[in-house]
């Protein structure tokens, strides 16, 4: 959502975020597995999902991780992408006895929240600069990751990038929405689709709000400790 205005690549992203991300995981991971090591050692049963009709043979599996590749590379080449994306959903089709339910309805609630936050978001700049502009950077990095928990990071850190920013603000802006991507289901826009897989696991009632932010203060704590403290 920014990389086009504030001409960030790949290198920045790692230099900026990607070593930071990468030790927050590490360190949530690893209190999250030792806190449920005798369920991934297999002494309580987790209840599963819906289960594949067939396993995928490597051949499937392999095509799928090259379209993921494909995306990526051809996130700003639309035309090319949508005729890919047919394709794909062509393939799908085809090997239907070796896939899961496509979640398409998810995924253009997502794409249509974008699409509207594109539209509209450019009206938004009035009073967008004067509010950023007041606030210091460790208030600006604290109230990103508490409000993407209740709109969406990709619109906080677009209607951001609507506004002139700091070096410092930027990535104070962008850390914040990053930290409280896992809050709630709607603080990172792939969350409803990974909502949209895994609520079959948590039984009838599904997944809980309260229970999801609860699980998710201690990882989000440890990222925004990360991005703060490390240089």
């Amino acid at each position: 959502m920014v990389a086009g205005k504030w001409n960030w690549g790949i290198s920045d992203m790692i230099a900026l975020f990607g070593y930071k991300a990468i030790v927050a995981i590490f360190i949530s991971t690893a209190v999250i597995t030792m806190i449920f090591r005798k369920e991934l050692q297999g002494n309580v049963k987790i209840e599963d999902g819906p289960s594949l009709k067939a396993h995928p043979p490597l051949w499937i599996t392999l095509f799928h991780l090259f379209s993921l590749a494909i995306v990526v590379v051809t996130a700003h080449h639309m035309t090319f992408f949508l005729g890919y994306f047919l394709f794909f959903l062509g393939f799908c089709d085809v090997t239907e006895e070796y896939q899961d339910q496509i979640k398409l309805k998810e995924s253009l609630l997502v794409g249509f929240f974008l699409g509207g936050l594109v539209t509209l978001g450019n009206l938004q700049a009035w009073w967008l600069g004067p509010l950023i502009g007041q606030l210091s950077d460790f208030t600006l990095f604290s109230g990103s990751t508490a409000l993407t928990a209740i709109t969406d990071n990709a619109a906080l850190t677009y209607l951001g990038s609507l506004v002139e920013l700091s070096d410092s603000a930027k990535f104070n802006l962008v850390a914040g929405a990053v930290t409280g991507g896992g809050l709630t289901v709607i603080a990172n826009a792939p969350n409803p689709a990974g909502f949209g897989i895994l609520k079959h696991s948590f039984g009838e009632s599904g997944i809980s709000p309260l229970g999801l932010l609860a699980s998710a203060l201690f990882p989000t704590i440890v990222a925004a400790i990360c991005f703060q403290i490390l240089p």
